[in-house]
């Protein structure tokens, strides 16, 4: 097994061969630009996701339980009995507020036209469209998705409140009662309505917003990420609340690849001399790099209070779980005292590198940004399941 020194040295080589590689067409100051323009590329892309369905169907419910959040949380979207949606209402995520769910008014109206009804709600204005039914999808349903495919979007069924189908199977039922039985009748009945009206291969998803991690909740979502492409499937995935630990784990791969271009940006970009290190960077890309990176895992106040209110476990307690420098102690003389670590714990590479002058100088600071970011990404996201382990652990019991 090869020791740890020698991993670092020939992870630091082969980082910075992936570096050098990046001059080979282009001088710095284009590769600067290059990667401070995929960087705000990255912070401009926006996501509109369309929620509509039938009144009362529980798509005020769905956009909460998305946005990981309950209806009395800050910024929730108002449920009720009655239609609370009298025109198109945006909800953007709350650590990504480009990722935005807009929730539609019903489609129940008697005299429900899909073509003036997406005329009415902007159409163009969303990426693709989930269509959301508490019992049988209706004609109304399936007009709209077929109004919606000839106009070339996508969009997704929503069967919810399965929880409660569930209940009444089981009450009704209770010596045949089979969960799995009843979800898959479910899902036959929802398919053969809708081919019946003309949707050939319809994605379906059975869920309950209260119980959010449930059923097919996890499949949309994967489904959701598969089907978006580039900049928008990494702004969505990050918007994520923490559903699960795979979610983690493929934000943390996500953000590795992300970490590559802020580095290049600190390391070639309004670079300034740090004293006590040999290297020059901007700290401001990185201080602002850190603080999102909290809020990507849901480490920030915000977000640790409403995990707070939705699982009954005093704030404290998840804060105690948590080993990175918490949000308000993120400030420049931490970043420093972390690149300085950095620093010493790379290898001496210069002995061995084909390159001296200013590029090898600005590859020995990119290296010390890299790989003090992706310390830093890992602690945060170990942090990430911690808390969720503490939040959602339960009379002693271990999450799996």
């Amino acid at each position: 097994m090869p020791f740890p020194f020698l991993e670092l040295f020939n992870d630091s080589i082969k980082v910075f061969q992936e570096f050098l590689d990046l001059f080979k067409d282009k001088g710095q100051a284009e590769v600067a630009s290059i990667a401070q323009a995929e960087l705000e590329l990255f912070k401009s892309t926006i996501l509109n996701i369309a929620v509509t369905g039938e009144t009362g169907a529980g798509k005020s419910s769905f956009i909460n339980a998305l946005r990981g959040l309950t209806a009395e949380d800050d910024g929730a979207a108002p449920t009720g009995v009655t239609e609370t949606t009298a025109e198109p209402t945006v909800y953007p995520y709350p650590n990504h507020p480009n990722v935005r769910l807009w929730d539609l008014p019903g489609i129940s109206a008697p005299d429900f036209e899909p073509n003036t009804y997406l005329e009415q709600v902007n159409f163009e204005r969303y990426d693709f469209f989930v269509i959301i039914a508490s019992e049988r999808f209706k004609c109304n349903h399936t007009a709209l998705a077929q109004e919606i495919e000839r106009m070339g979007k996508r969009f997704y069924f929503v069967r919810s409140k399965v929880d409660e189908d569930l209940r009444n199977e089981e009450r009704d039922h209770p010596r045949t009662f089979s969960q799995e039985s009843v979800l898959q009748r479910l899902r036959m009945d929802c398919r053969k309505h809708l081919q019946k009206a003309g949707i050939s291969n319809p994605k379906i998803f059975l869920l309950s917003s209260c119980e959010f991690t449930k059923y097919d909740a996890p499949g949309l979502v994967k489904t959701l990420q598969d089907d978006l492409q580039g900049l928008q499937r990494l702004a969505f995935l990050l918007s994520l609340p923490n559903l699960s630990a795979e979610i983690i784990e493929e934000k943390k791969a996500a953000m590795q690849k992300l970490i590559w271009l802020i580095s290049l940006a600190s390391a070639l970009v309004n670079v300034i001399p740090i004293p006590q290190l040999s290297v020059a960077c901007d700290i401001r890309i990185l201080l602002g790099s850190m603080i999102a990176f909290y809020k990507y895992f849901g480490l920030d106040d915000g977000s640790l209070a409403n995990l707070a209110r939705q699982t009954g476990k005093p704030i404290a307690e998840l804060k105690a779980v948590i080993i990175s420098p918490r949000e308000e102690e993120i400030n420049r003389d931490v970043v420093i005292k972390r690149l300085l670590k950095e620093e010493k714990g790379l290898p001496k590479l210069t002995a061995n590198l084909p390159v001296l002058g200013p590029m090898l100088t600005a590859g020995i600071s990119f290296l010390t940004t890299y790989f003090m970011l992706l310390s830093f990404l890992d602690e945060v996201a170990e942090d990430a399941k911690r808390v969720r382990k503490t939040a959602l652990k339960e009379d002693g019991k271990k999450l799996k």
